[in-house]
């Protein structure tokens, strides 16, 4: 069993950063991928970015491509969401996922593919 706890979500002016991060509960987070997902109001959840447990492959949404960038500290069970450049359309409560997984480069930009999930951050870009 993984736990997962997002936190850094604020309100932000439009231009400026943030950085989320996930904390994970469990011994077994160094062999789980991990994606971070959002859902803006009156949206479906949609995939922002993921990460092998290695590192070694990410994936961004074409949408934050360039301004965000995920990364993880196994060591710490800690994963993160660099977001710069924030659009008020980053708006939306963003959630870390994880799912256990045998092979160190796999990770999945599907909702369906992950196990856990955290409780959710809120990110709020004024314009």
């Amino acid at each position: 069993q993984v736990q997962l706890a997002e936190s850094g979500g604020g309100l932000v002016q439009a231009g400026g950063s943030l950085r989320l991060s996930c904390a994970a509960s469990g011994r077994t987070f160094s062999t789980c991928a991990m994606g971070w997902f959002r859902q803006a109001p009156g949206k479906e959840r949609e995939f922002v970015a993921a990460i092998s447990w290695s590192s070694t492959i990410t994936y961004y949404a074409d949408s934050v491509k360039g301004r965000f960038t995920i990364s993880r500290d196994n060591a710490k069970n800690t994963g993160n969401l660099q977001m710069n450049s924030l659009k008020p359309e980053d708006t939306a409560v963003y959630y870390c996922a994880a799912v256990r997984t045998g092979t160190h480069y796999y990770t999945s930009k599907f909702e369906y593919d992950y196990d856990y999930w955290g409780q959710g951050t809120q990110v709020t870009v004024s314009s």
